[in-house]
């Protein structure tokens, strides 16, 4: 009876030893020993167990201050939420330790990882715009400040993509005027659009739309007022086949042009260049110099938004095989962890077991 009592005391040490090994993550989290907490936090990043390390790196950043440690401390913290996805708390983090350490080692990176925080946070074309026109104006900043960065062509990528967004909105926010049939606002929208920003990627839609406004508010006007409106349309129809002569849209506003000359007697009162312009399609030098850099434009932002995909792409391709890394090196690591916790429970059953035989024997020495 005494011995199996013995025994299971034994079993009861080697359990309470074995449960130990798993406060290691707490130890390290309450401990003030900045180097082994540094190492253990690098660590759980490398493994990428990214939330156990940002907590780690920022119960570390009181105690990393006036220390050689401290830039690291910031930059991995950042890094950590980064990696696990939480873009707010990083972009935070980040600018952070800009402001902190504006001219360390990392501070180009730092950077470049915020500005793809705020990316990430930003929304598409349909909803607020806030978030897409802050990341612009600091993506500006960063381009200024380093044209020559390895950064900078995808910065100038995502600058094309959120100008598009903002064309987009723009152009859209004006047309559901037209939708809604209200043409005479629908004309005022799509050339304030145009007035806010000549070089809108959608501006051959807004061109078309304004002409086509501009006929059906002439069409539904009353009838004192409909020659002076329908003058408004054939400057809007010249407009738009000075600069887009060759598209799929001319046909139809050939024919509402046509209807407009029959109702203003035959053409009297049109401009004879304007009307042989219309009927050649012929295109003045600089007509056809702004369509091609307007097409240049376009060409750009597409080239952009294929750019910014392949970089992220890229990044995927790299954070896989960084996290296939990271899980082999984890299962190593606990594979070797387990090894060794057996071997030292192994170690201590045999050592109790030992001592247990030599009182045993002492015991029947006495006897």
């Amino acid at each position: 009876m005494r011995r199996v009592r013995n025994f299971g005391s034994i079993l009861i040490l080697a359990l309470l030893l074995l449960a130990s090994c798993r406060s290691y993550y707490e130890s390290l989290y309450l401990s003030n020993d900045l180097d082994e907490k540094f190492k253990g936090a690098l660590d759980y990043y490398q493994q990428g167990k990214y939330l156990k390390a940002a907590k780690l790196f920022e119960s570390m950043i009181l105690l990393s201050q006036g220390t050689e440690k401290e830039d690291s401390v910031h930059y991995y913290n950042a890094m950590s939420n980064y990696r696990y996805g939480d873009f707010i708390t990083a972009e935070a983090n980040f600018n952070k330790f800009l402001e902190v350490f504006p001219t360390s080692s990392f501070a180009e990176e730092a950077r470049f990882l915020r500005i793809k925080c705020l990316y990430e946070g930003t929304y598409r074309w349909e909803l607020d715009q806030v978030p897409t026109q802050r990341a612009m104006a600091i993506i500006a900043e960063f381009m200024y400040d380093n044209p020559k960065s390895e950064y900078y062509p995808i910065c100038r990528a995502m600058m094309d993509e959120f100008q598009e967004r903002l064309d987009r909105k723009a152009y859209e926010a004006a047309k559901l005027y037209y939708t809604m049939k209200d043409y005479k606002s629908s004309q005022y929208a799509f050339r304030n659009v145009l007035r806010d920003n000549a070089d809108n990627c959608y501006r051959d839609q807004i061109l078309y739309y304004t002409a086509l406004s501009s006929y059906n508010y002439a069409l539904n006007s009353v009838k004192e007022k409909q020659k002076e409106r329908y003058m408004s349309f054939v400057d809007d129809y010249y407009n738009y086949v000075g600069e887009f002569p060759n598209t799929a849209e001319r046909k139809e506003l050939d024919n509402l042009f046509s209807r407009a000359q029959r109702y203003l007697g035959g053409g009297a009162a049109l401009d004879s260049a304007k009307v042989e312009l219309a009927t050649t399609g012929e295109v003045t030098p600089s007509k056809r110099a702004k369509r091609a850099e307007r097409q240049n434009i376009k060409r750009a932002i597409k080239d952009a938004k294929r750019a910014v995909k392949e970089a992220e792409s890229r990044n995927a391709v790299a954070r896989k095989i960084e996290e296939e890394a990271s899980a082999k090196s984890k299962r190593q690591s606990e594979r070797k962890k387990a090894r060794q916790e057996r071997e030292e429970a192994l170690r201590i059953y045999n050592e109790a077991k030992a001592k247990q035989q030599q009182q045993q024997q002492q015991q029947q020495n006495k006897q």
